[in-house]
Protein backbone atom coordinates (compact mmCIF):
# COMPACT_ATOMS: atom_id res chain seq x y z
CA UNK A 1 0.00 0.00 0.00
CA UNK A 2 0.98 3.61 -0.55
CA UNK A 3 -0.05 6.94 0.94
CA UNK A 4 -0.09 9.12 -2.16
CA UNK A 5 2.58 11.39 -0.70
CA UNK A 6 5.25 11.41 -3.39
CA UNK A 7 8.70 11.06 -1.83
CA UNK A 8 10.60 12.61 -4.70
CA UNK A 9 11.54 12.54 -8.35
CA UNK A 10 13.52 9.64 -9.80
CA UNK A 11 15.23 9.41 -13.18
CA UNK A 12 15.04 6.61 -15.75
CA UNK A 13 18.62 5.48 -16.33
CA UNK A 14 17.84 2.81 -18.92
CA UNK A 15 15.00 0.82 -20.45
CA UNK A 16 15.91 -2.72 -21.53
CA UNK A 17 13.35 -4.35 -23.80
CA UNK A 18 12.84 -8.06 -24.35
CA UNK A 19 9.96 -10.06 -25.86
CA UNK A 20 6.92 -9.38 -23.65
CA UNK A 21 8.94 -7.56 -21.00
CA UNK A 22 10.65 -4.24 -20.30
CA UNK A 23 13.17 -3.69 -17.52
CA UNK A 24 13.52 -0.20 -16.07
CA UNK A 25 16.67 0.99 -14.32
CA UNK A 26 15.55 3.90 -12.15
CA UNK A 27 17.87 6.10 -10.10
CA UNK A 28 16.45 7.44 -6.85
CA UNK A 29 17.95 10.56 -5.26
CA UNK A 30 21.16 9.88 -3.34
CA UNK A 31 20.56 7.79 -0.22
CA UNK A 32 16.84 7.27 -0.85
CA UNK A 33 17.25 3.60 -1.81
CA UNK A 34 18.75 2.73 1.57
CA UNK A 35 17.03 -0.27 3.13
CA UNK A 36 15.34 -1.37 -0.08
CA UNK A 37 15.35 -5.14 -0.51
CA UNK A 38 14.74 -7.37 -3.52
CA UNK A 39 10.99 -7.94 -3.78
CA UNK A 40 10.10 -4.59 -2.20
CA UNK A 41 7.30 -2.53 -3.72
CA UNK A 42 7.86 0.97 -5.05
CA UNK A 43 5.27 3.11 -6.81
CA UNK A 44 6.61 4.56 -10.06
CA UNK A 45 4.24 7.27 -11.32
CA UNK A 46 1.64 5.53 -9.18
CA UNK A 47 2.24 2.03 -10.57
CA UNK A 48 3.20 -0.59 -8.00
CA UNK A 49 6.46 -2.16 -9.16
CA UNK A 50 8.63 -4.88 -7.63
CA UNK A 51 12.36 -4.37 -7.13
CA UNK A 52 14.24 -7.14 -8.95
CA UNK A 53 17.80 -5.84 -8.58
CA UNK A 54 19.69 -3.00 -6.94
CA UNK A 55 22.96 -1.23 -7.67
CA UNK A 56 23.44 1.56 -5.16
CA UNK A 57 20.70 4.12 -5.71
CA UNK A 58 19.59 2.47 -8.97
CA UNK A 59 16.66 0.07 -8.69
CA UNK A 60 15.53 -2.34 -11.40
CA UNK A 61 11.91 -3.20 -12.16
CA UNK A 62 10.29 -5.52 -14.72
CA UNK A 63 7.06 -4.54 -16.47
CA UNK A 64 4.94 -6.98 -18.46
CA UNK A 65 3.04 -6.05 -21.62
CA UNK A 66 -0.23 -5.55 -19.73
CA UNK A 67 1.41 -3.04 -17.39
CA UNK A 68 2.90 -1.17 -20.34
CA UNK A 69 -0.49 -1.15 -22.08
CA UNK A 70 -2.54 -0.02 -19.09
CA UNK A 71 -0.19 2.68 -17.80
CA UNK A 72 2.08 5.41 -19.11
CA UNK A 73 5.22 3.40 -18.34
CA UNK A 74 5.53 2.25 -21.94
CA UNK A 75 6.30 5.83 -23.00
CA UNK A 76 9.24 6.22 -20.59
CA UNK A 77 12.78 6.40 -21.91
CA UNK A 78 16.24 7.10 -20.58
CA UNK A 79 16.24 10.57 -19.03
CA UNK A 80 12.52 10.60 -18.21
CA UNK A 81 11.63 11.69 -14.70
CA UNK A 82 8.99 9.99 -12.56
CA UNK A 83 7.32 10.31 -9.18
CA UNK A 84 8.27 7.61 -6.72
CA UNK A 85 7.02 6.42 -3.34
CA UNK A 86 8.31 3.47 -1.36
CA UNK A 87 5.65 1.23 0.17
CA UNK A 88 4.08 2.43 3.41
CA UNK A 89 4.95 0.66 6.66
CA UNK A 90 2.74 0.07 9.67
CA UNK A 91 2.82 3.21 11.77
CA UNK A 92 3.60 5.57 8.88
CA UNK A 93 1.58 8.77 8.68
CA UNK A 94 -1.12 8.61 5.99
CA UNK A 95 -0.78 12.13 4.68
CA UNK A 96 -2.78 11.53 1.51
CA UNK A 97 -5.17 8.59 1.05
CA UNK A 98 -4.53 4.87 0.81
CA UNK A 99 -3.49 3.68 -2.65
CA UNK A 100 -2.95 0.20 -4.03
CA UNK A 101 -0.68 1.17 -6.90
CA UNK A 102 -3.07 -0.50 -9.36
CA UNK A 103 -3.77 1.93 -12.19
CA UNK A 104 -7.37 2.10 -13.37
CA UNK A 105 -6.96 4.25 -16.46
CA UNK A 106 -5.02 7.08 -18.03
CA UNK A 107 -5.98 10.72 -18.42
CA UNK A 108 -4.68 13.42 -20.71
CA UNK A 109 -3.64 16.93 -19.71
CA UNK A 110 -5.90 19.25 -21.71
CA UNK A 111 -5.14 22.64 -20.15
CA UNK A 112 -2.75 24.32 -17.73
CA UNK A 113 -3.84 27.50 -15.97
CA UNK A 114 -1.03 29.37 -14.23
CA UNK A 115 -1.59 32.12 -11.69
CA UNK A 116 0.57 33.64 -8.99
CA UNK A 117 1.96 30.90 -6.72
CA UNK A 118 -0.23 28.06 -8.01
CA UNK A 119 -1.11 26.03 -11.07
CA UNK A 120 -4.37 24.37 -12.09
CA UNK A 121 -4.13 21.30 -14.30
CA UNK A 122 -7.15 20.14 -16.32
CA UNK A 123 -7.45 16.48 -17.25
CA UNK A 124 -9.76 14.45 -19.47
CA UNK A 125 -10.56 10.87 -18.43
CA UNK A 126 -12.27 8.19 -20.51
CA UNK A 127 -16.06 8.49 -20.18
CA UNK A 128 -16.29 5.06 -18.54
CA UNK A 129 -14.40 6.37 -15.51
CA UNK A 130 -15.89 9.86 -15.25
CA UNK A 131 -18.69 8.78 -12.88
CA UNK A 132 -16.09 8.13 -10.17
CA UNK A 133 -14.81 11.71 -10.31
CA UNK A 134 -16.45 14.13 -7.85
CA UNK A 135 -15.61 17.69 -6.88
CA UNK A 136 -13.62 17.69 -3.60
CA UNK A 137 -13.07 13.94 -3.86
CA UNK A 138 -9.72 12.16 -3.81
CA UNK A 139 -7.87 10.98 -6.89
CA UNK A 140 -4.32 9.74 -7.45
CA UNK A 141 -2.50 11.18 -10.46
CA UNK A 142 0.91 9.68 -11.21
CA UNK A 143 0.88 8.39 -7.64
CA UNK A 144 0.14 11.74 -5.98
CA UNK A 145 -2.92 11.99 -3.74
CA UNK A 146 -4.79 15.09 -4.88
CA UNK A 147 -8.13 16.76 -4.24
CA UNK A 148 -10.37 17.25 -7.25
CA UNK A 149 -11.40 20.84 -7.92
CA UNK A 150 -14.03 21.37 -10.61
CA UNK A 151 -15.68 18.65 -12.68
CA UNK A 152 -17.28 19.17 -16.11
CA UNK A 153 -18.47 15.99 -17.82
CA UNK A 154 -15.32 13.87 -18.18
CA UNK A 155 -12.93 16.73 -17.43
CA UNK A 156 -11.69 17.81 -14.02
CA UNK A 157 -8.97 19.94 -12.52
CA UNK A 158 -6.63 19.93 -9.55
CA UNK A 159 -4.89 22.91 -7.95
CA UNK A 160 -1.19 22.58 -7.14
CA UNK A 161 0.83 24.64 -4.68
CA UNK A 162 4.52 25.44 -5.29
CA UNK A 163 5.72 22.64 -2.98
CA UNK A 164 3.79 20.03 -4.98
CA UNK A 165 5.24 21.40 -8.20
CA UNK A 166 8.75 21.26 -6.71
CA UNK A 167 8.49 17.76 -5.25
CA UNK A 168 6.79 16.01 -8.18
CA UNK A 169 6.96 15.78 -11.96
CA UNK A 170 3.94 18.08 -12.27
CA UNK A 171 6.27 21.06 -12.50
CA UNK A 172 7.24 19.88 -16.00
CA UNK A 173 3.77 18.77 -17.14
CA UNK A 174 2.67 19.83 -20.62
CA UNK A 175 -0.62 19.80 -22.51
CA UNK A 176 -1.18 16.51 -24.32
CA UNK A 177 0.77 14.47 -21.78
CA UNK A 178 -0.83 11.29 -20.43
CA UNK A 179 -0.89 10.47 -16.72
CA UNK A 180 -1.78 7.43 -14.62
CA UNK A 181 -5.04 7.53 -12.69
CA UNK A 182 -6.02 5.50 -9.64
CA UNK A 183 -9.60 6.07 -8.52
CA UNK A 184 -10.21 6.35 -4.77
CA UNK A 185 -11.27 2.87 -3.63
CA UNK A 186 -13.98 4.11 -1.27
CA UNK A 187 -15.52 6.28 -3.98
CA UNK A 188 -15.49 3.36 -6.41
CA UNK A 189 -17.12 1.05 -3.87
CA UNK A 190 -19.92 3.52 -3.08
CA UNK A 191 -20.65 4.33 -6.73
CA UNK A 192 -20.63 0.66 -7.76
CA UNK A 193 -22.84 -0.34 -4.82
CA UNK A 194 -25.40 2.33 -5.66
CA UNK A 195 -25.34 1.22 -9.30
CA UNK A 196 -26.08 -2.38 -8.29
CA UNK A 197 -29.01 -1.10 -6.23
CA UNK A 198 -30.40 0.67 -9.27
CA UNK A 199 -29.25 4.19 -8.52
CA UNK A 200 -27.37 6.33 -10.98
CA UNK A 201 -24.52 8.67 -10.07
CA UNK A 202 -25.54 10.52 -6.87
CA UNK A 203 -26.53 14.16 -7.27
CA UNK A 204 -24.06 16.69 -5.89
Amino acid sequence: MFTGIVQGIATIEDVITAPGLSTFAIALPAGRAEGVTIGASVAINGTCMTVTRQQGDVLYFDAMQETLRATTLGALEAGSQVNYERAARIGDEIGGHLLSGHIHTRAQVVDIVRSENNVSLWFEVPAAWAHYVFAKGYIAINGASLTIGEVHDNRFNVHLIPETLRATVFGETSVGQNVNIEIDSQTQTIVDTLARLGYDRPAI
